[in-house]
C-alpha cells in the first residue's frame, strides 16, 4: 500500500500540471469548419446532416461511461465535444449493452457511430467496418495478483471484457502461449482474477488506475509490459454488402471528416482531456467499500455487541427470572393467606358450633338452628375446596370436558328449581325466559350448570331485596353443523366499580367494598367461569354499571343432537335392593358411610382396606354384593388394584358387580385411573347423598 500511495502522489502532481497545460490549451480557439480543407462533398454532408446517434461502452470510467447527468462522460465525450465545436456535428449518446454487440444490433438501433473502439486499420476491410484515426493514445497494462509470480512463458489464462479483437490479435502474436476468456464487463473480469478463474487480466492503463482504488480490488497489482498500446477510435455503423464492403459514400465522408477533426487537436489537449478525467472522475468510496476496508475493525466490534448483546441478554433473563420468582412468591404468599382466612373463617365456625351443639343436647329447636348453620358453613367449605381444585386444573390445563347429549331447556329448568328458593327468601323477582330452537346439544351440561349456578348465585348476593334477576337464552342458527348458545343473567344489584371491571377475572379479584362487608367468597367463581367458557370455545363477557346493576352472557358453540332413546333398566343380579359393599380405611367415614345407607334402607358390609374388599367379594355368594363403593387410597391394597382383581376374578358377577369410586382425589387423571381399572362411576368427597343414592338406584 506504501507503493501505491507514493505512486498516487505522484500522479495527482502529473495531473496538476497537466491541468494546467490542458488549461491553457482548452483556452485555445477551436478551427472553424471551413479551416478543416474539407471536400465539397464533405461540406455537403455537413449542411446536411442530422444529429448522429453513437453508441458507447457505459464502464470504461474516466475512458467511456454514463456520467452523473445521464449521458456519455469521460475522455471520449471530451473529445466529442471538440468535434462538435470544429465541425457543427451534433451527437445523441446511447449506452451499449454489456457483453458482446453485434451488427445486426447496431442496426436495430439505428446507430450511426460507436465510440472507444480498438484501433485496427489493417483488417477493417476484411470486417466490413469503417474506423477513424485514433482519437486517444495510451497503454494496456497487466492486473495480476499481488501474491503470485508470473512468467510470460507460461501457460495464463487472460480474462478481457468481450469485442476485444485487436488485444485477440496482438496477444496471439506475442504471447500464443496465453488464453483469453471473454467477460461482459470490467468488474466480472476483476472477480475472475480474484476467484482464481483467470491469471492475469489486460485493459486500458487509466481504467485499471481507477479500479484499484477500490478496497476490494486492494490485493491486485499492476505489472508494465511494451509493445500494448491502446488506441481508441469511432467506428461508423454503415450498411455493407455480402463481401464485406461498405453500401454507399456516407460512411467514408464522415470517417474522413472525424479524421480530419481529430487531426486538428492539438496533442497537449488530448491530455489535458486525460488528465480532466482521471481528477475529475476518481472512484468514490461507498457504504460496501468503507465495510471491506474497515472489515477487521468492524469484525471485532460485531463480535464484541453480539458479546455485550449476549451478556445484557442473559443478565435480562436473570432478572426476569428473578422477577418472576419474586412474583410466584408473591402470589403464593398471597393465595396461602387468602385460603388460610377463608378456610379459618368457617373452621372457626364449625368449631364454635360444635361446642354450642355439645352444650345443648337438651334444647332440640336450638340445636337444630346450630345444624342448620353448621352444613351451610360445611358447604361453603366443600365449594371452597371445589373452586380451589378447578382453578388448579384449568390453570394445569388438565381439565377435560365431558361432552354428551345434554337437554338445555331440562338442565336450565334445574337450575331455576336450584336457585328459586334462595332469590324467594331475599325477595327477589327471578323470572326466566329461554327460547331454544335446539335444545339437545352435545356438550359438557355439568360445566354448563356450574357456570350458570355460579353467575346467578353472585347475581342473588349483590342484589338488595326488592330487586330483580333474569335468566334468558336464545341461539343463533346453525352455522356448519354448530350453534351458538346464548345464555344472560342480568341482576338490578349494585354493579361494579372501574377499577373492579378490569381485574374481574383474575383469580381472587373481589370487590373491595364486598369484602368489607363480609360477603362470602374467594374471588374464583368468575375466573373459573371464564376459563370453563374459554375451554368449550366460547366467551364470557359483561357489562355493569355501578348502583344499577350487571349482565353476564355466556356463549358457547355445540353440535345439535337427537334425544337418546330410553334405555330399558339393567337385570339386577341377586336382591332387589343389593348388598352394598363399602371399602374405607378410614373409621369415622366408614361409620357414616354405613349409617347413610342403612338409614336409605340398604344392607352394606364394612372392609378396612382394599384387600379386604377383595376377601369379602371371594367369600361371597354371586350376585350377593351388586354394588362395591371403593376408596382409591388405602393400605394394603388400594382402590385401583382392588378393582382390578375383582374383574379379573373367573366368576359370573366379577364383571356385572357396580364399582363405584369413592375418593377425595377427584383429578381428570383419578378419574381415567378408576375408569381403566375397571369403575363405572366417580362419586367426590365429600359425598352428596342424593348423587349416591342416584348411583345405587342405578
Amino acid at each position: 500500500m506504501t507503493l501505491r500511495r507514493i505512486k498516487g502522489a505522484v500522479l495527482a502532481l502529473i495531473a496538476a500540471a497537466a491541468l494546467v497545460l490542458g488549461a491553457a490549451g482548452t483556452a485555445q480557439a477551436a478551427p472553424k469548419a471551413d479551416e478543416l480543407d474539407l471536400t465539397e462533398e464533405e461540406q455537403a454532408y455537413l449542411d446536411s446532416a442530422g444529429t448522429l446517434r453513437v453508441g458507447y461502452v457505459q464502464d470504461r470510467t474516466p475512458v467511456s461511461f454514463t456520467g452523473p447527468d445521464g449521458t456519455l462522460a469521460g475522455i471520449s465525450r471530451y473529445i466529442f465535444d471538440r468535434i462538435q465545436r470544429v465541425t457543427g456535428l451534433t451527437f445523441e449518446y446511447v449506452p451499449l449493452p454489456s457483453g458482446p454487440v453485434t451488427y445486426d444490433y447496431l442496426m436495430e438501433q439505428q446507430l450511426d457511430l460507436v465510440t472507444s473502439v480498438e484501433y485496427n486499420k489493417a483488417n477493417q476491410g476484411a470486417r466490413g467496418i469503417l474506423v477513424s484515426e485514433p482519437y486517444f493514445t495510451g497503454r494496456k497494462v497487466i492486473v495480476a495478483r499481488e501474491d503470485l509470480d508470473y512468467s510470460y512463458e507460461a501457460n495464463l489464462t487472460v480474462a478481457v471484457s468481450s469485442g476485444s479483437q485487436t488485444l485477440r490479435q496482438v496477444l496471439a502474436a506475442t504471447y500464443p502461449n496465453f488464453t483469453l476468456e471473454d467477460y461482459d464487463t470490467i468488474t466480472a473480469c476483476f472477480d475472475a482474477l480474484r476467484a482464481g478463474k483467470a491469471d492475469l487480466m489486460i485493459l486500458n492503463q487509466y481504467v485499471v488506475e481507477y479500479w484499484l482504488t477500490k478496497p476490494l480490488y486492494e490485493d491486485l497489482k499492476v505489472i508494465p509490459v511494451m509493445g500494448l498500446d491502446d488506441q481508441l477510435s469511432f467506428s461508423a455503423v454503415v450498411p455493407f454488402d455480402a463481401n464485406g464492403e461498405p453500401v454507399g459514400d456516407d460512411g467514408y465522408t464522415l470517417i474522413s471528416i472525424l479524421n480530419k477533426a481529430i487531426a486538428a487537436i492539438p496533442e497537449d489537449l488530448t491530455g489535458s482531456y486525460i488528465i480532466q478525467a482521471v481528477i475529475e472522475n476518481r472512484y468514490t468510496y461507498n457504504m460496501a467499500d468503507v465495510l471491506y476496508r474497515y472489515r477487521y475493525a468492524f469484525t471485532v466490534l460485531a463480535i464484541s455487541l453480539m458479546l455485550i448483546a449476549a451478556l445484557l441478554l442473559q443478565l435480562y433473563r436473570q432478572h426476569i427470572r428473578s422477577v418472576k420468582a419474586q412474583a410466584d412468591a408473591r402470589a403464593k404468599s398471597q393465595f396461602l393467606s387468602t385460603m388460610s382466612h377463608e378456610i379459618r373463617t368457617p373452621l372457626n365456625g364449625l368449631i364454635g358450633l360444635n361446642y354450642l351443639m355439645g352444650r345443648r343436647l337438651h334444647e332440640p329447636e336450638q340445636l337444630s338452628r346450630y345444624l342448620d348453620q353448621s352444613t351451610s358453613t360445611a358447604r361453603y367449605l366443600l365449594s371452597l375446596v371445589s373452586d380451589i381444585l378447578d382453578m388448579s386444573m384449568l390453570s394445569k390445563g388438565d381439565m377435560a370436558l365431558d361432552a354428551k347429549p345434554t337437554d338445555m331447556a331440562q338442565l336450565l329448568a334445574t337450575v331455576e328449581a336450584i336457585v328459586h328458593s334462595g332469590m324467594a327468601e331475599k325477595h327477589l323477582d327471578f323470572s326466566l325466559d329461554v327460547r331454544l330452537a335446539e335444545p339437545w346439544l352435545t356438550t359438557d351440561g355439568v360445566r354448563v350448570q356450574q357456570v350458570l349456578l355460579n353467575l346467578l348465585d353472585n347475581a342473588q348476593k349483590f342484589t338488595p331485596e326488592g330487586g330483580s334477576v333474569t335468566l334468558s337464552a336464545w341461539q343463533d342458527p346453525i352455522h356448519d353443523g354448530a350453534v351458538v348458545t346464548h345464555i344472560q343473567v342480568t341482576d338490578t344489584g349494585r354493579g361494579m366499580s372501574q377499577s373492579f371491571r378490569e381485574s374481574i377475572f383474575e383469580a381472587f379479584s373481589r370487590e373491595q367494598d364486598t369484602v368489607s362487608s363480609g360477603d362470602q367468597g374467594v374471588g374464583l367463581g368468575l375466573s373459573i367461569c371464564h376459563r370453563l367458557a374459554k375451554l368449550m370455545d366460547g366467551d364470557l363477557t359483561f357489562t355493569s354499571e355501578q348502583d344499577k346493576g350487571s349482565q353476564f352472557t355466556f356463549s358457547f358453540p355445540a353440535a345439535p343432537c337427537a334425544a337418546p332413546e330410553g334405555t330399558p333398566a339393567a337385570e339386577m343380579h341377586g336382591p332387589a335392593t343389593p348388598r352394598v359393599l363399602v371399602a374405607e380405611d378410614n373409621e369415622l367415614n366408614g361409620e357414616i358411610m354405613m349409617e347413610l345407607l342403612e338409614d336409605a334402607g340398604y344392607e352394606a358390609v364394612l372392609a378396612a382396606d382394599g384387600q379386604k374388599a377383595l376377601d369379602a367379594f371371594l367369600s361371597s355368594a354371586p350376585g350377593q354384593y351388586g354394588v362395591i363403593l371403593m376408596d382409591l387410597l388405602m393400605p394394603n391394597m388400594d382402590g385401583f388394584a382392588a378393582a382390578a382383581a375383582i374383574r379379573a376374578l373367573d366368576r359370573p358377577d366379577a364383571g356385572s358387580v357396580r364399582i363405584i369410586a369413592c375418593s377425595a382425589n377427584c383429578t381428570a387423571e383419578d378419574r381415567s385411573h378408576a375408569a381403566a381399572s375397571g369403575m363405572d362411576g366417580f362419586l367426590a368427597k365429600p359425598v352428596d347423598v342424593n348423587a349416591l343414592l342416584d348411583e345405587l338406584k342405578k
